[in-house]
């Protein structure tokens, strides 16, 4: 069995499907397959603390990061507002533009939401 069809509400492996919906024999929730697939790809972008955003949020950087070509650094507790989210593939999930230093991506491993 998939992690797909582990129960949402208490990740229990011990889901079984009861015609159209999943049912958990442990805290007897009940939901659709079809649910569960729509949430995920709303919510696939997380902060490092597994929050999910969203475009437009605001966000605050962890630690401190190196600027790629330059000797600035983004300082860990800065706050980033209006995200965009992005499909990077390098992993560079967030576009924004920080005061000082300018438009920029960021991974999203390395911010929390404020």
């Amino acid at each position: 069995m998939d992690a797909s069809t582990n129960c949402p509400k208490c990740n229990s492996e011990h889901a079984y499907q009861d015609g159209a919906l999943w049912v958990c024999p442990e805290c007897a929730h009940e939901w659709s397959g079809e649910a569960i697939a729509v949430a995920s790809q709303e919510a696939s972008v997380r902060d490092a603390h597994g929050n999910p955003l969203a475009d437009g949020d605001s966000v605050i950087v962890i630690k401190d990061l190196k600027v790629k070509g330059s000797s600035s650094v983004v300082k860990g507790g800065t706050k980033v507002r209006n995200i965009r989210l992005t499909e990077g593939s390098d992993g560079h999930n967030i576009a924004c533009k920080i005061d000082g230093i300018g438009a920029m991506n960021l991974k999203s491993e390395f911010v929390k939401k404020a």
